[in-house]
């Protein structure tokens, strides 16, 4: 019997997620905080003591769930944890769903979660956004999907889901509706304090984007308590380990000020970016996230000119509406004076 045969089914069309992390001189093509990690979380991980490496770590992240609790304006009841968002996604949909059902998601988002649907078994019915890059709840609501996935601001467009539209959805839905907010410090509003609320809603963030602490893993969710619960049921315990959990716990109780700042820099040499690449004729979509995307001739090859100059962008190809794209993260100005002189060299 080959390895394939011994493979479950609905494994054997998946790829492995594997972009190009090819070390590069300014590597903007991961969307995580270029302004480095809040100086408490760093001398926490520096003071760590022997038993926080050769111990287990807390069962489901009591302390940790309390504090992002007080983050948000929830209470712990209504927090869950894991490794990183991906890690409380699986675990969500895996909670939520059964083989046989539909995840529905728009197109495009995440590439991880057509992924997921796959790996739990899964069919996946991916959605087109609207013209105006808008969610389309009522196509979405069509598919009868038992789970409903949502990015917001979106990956890769950027764009926020309206309010409309997520009203619509979140009360059409037969089954839950997981709202991925993993950009959502850089964006206008957030559903997560009111996700309790909603029954069938769960928001999904992460401290790897504003906070700086994507090498760690921390990821999170909110909802009501009877969601919350069964998250916790389909994760496991361990899934945040001590070192994280430290760090991140130092981030939220004094690096608030610190990641608020980091904040307000991307929001500004976003903005300013954003009219720079419209100088070269390039059309940035409105973006709400710590990240731009903009239609290009050919993603591959000008990615390739770009590493060749010193920056690694992300590549898209082949965009529902879009087309070829480029993706780029938003840091220190001097990273992006670089990436627009390589831009202005690579497609002169």
């Amino acid at each position: 019997m080959t390895s394939l045969e011994l493979a479950r089914a609905a494994y054997r069309e998946i790829s492995l997620y594997a972009p190009d992390r090819t070390p590069c001189a300014i590597d903007l093509s991961d969307n995580t905080n270029l302004f480095g990690i809040p100086p408490s979380a760093r001398r926490e991980l520096q003071e760590v003591v022997t038993s926080a490496v050769t111990r287990y770590p807390p069962l489901y992240s009591s302390a940790l769930k309390a504090e992002l609790g007080k983050y948000i304006g929830v209470a712990e009841t209504e927090v869950t944890t894991g490794c990183g968002s991906d890690d409380v996604l699986d675990s969500a949909i895996r909670a939520f769903a059964e083989p046989g059902d539909k995840l529905a998601f728009p197109d495009p988002t995440f590439a991880m979660v057509p992924i997921f649907a796959k790996m739990n078994g899964l069919q996946p019915c991916p959605i087109p956004l609207r013209s105006n890059w808008d969610i389309d709840a009522g196509a979405l609501l069509a598919t009868g999907a038992r789970v409903f996935y949502i990015c917001s601001p979106n990956n890769p467009t950027s764009t926020l889901a309206s309010r409309h539209q997520l009203e619509k959805l979140i009360g059409g839905a037969r089954g839950v509706v997981i709202l991925d907010e993993a950009y959502s410090e850089y964006a206008p509003e957030s559903w997560a304090s009111k996700a309790p609320s909603h029954s069938t809603l769960l928001v999904v963030r992460t401290l790897s984007k504003a906070f700086g602490l994507a090498g760690l893993r921390v990821g999170y969710a909110i909802g009501s308590p009877p969601l919350v619960m069964e998250v916790e049921k389909s994760r496991g315990p361990y899934k945040v380990n001590a070192l994280a959990e430290r760090a991140a716990l130092a981030a939220l109780r004094q690096g608030r000020d610190w990641v608020q700042q980091g904040i307000d820099t991307v929001l500004e040499n976003r903005s300013r970016f954003e009219r720079e690449l419209r100088l070269l004729r390039l059309s940035p979509l409105p973006s709400s996230a710590n990240f731009v995307l903009f239609p290009v001739a050919d993603a591959v090859a000008l990615t390739k000119n770009l590493r060749g100059l010193g920056v690694a962008v992300r590549p898209f190809t082949n965009l529902p509406q879009i087309g070829d794209a480029l993706r780029i993260s938003i840091g220190p100005w001097e990273m992006m004076e670089a990436a627009l002189s390589a831009l202005r060299e690579a497609i002169a």
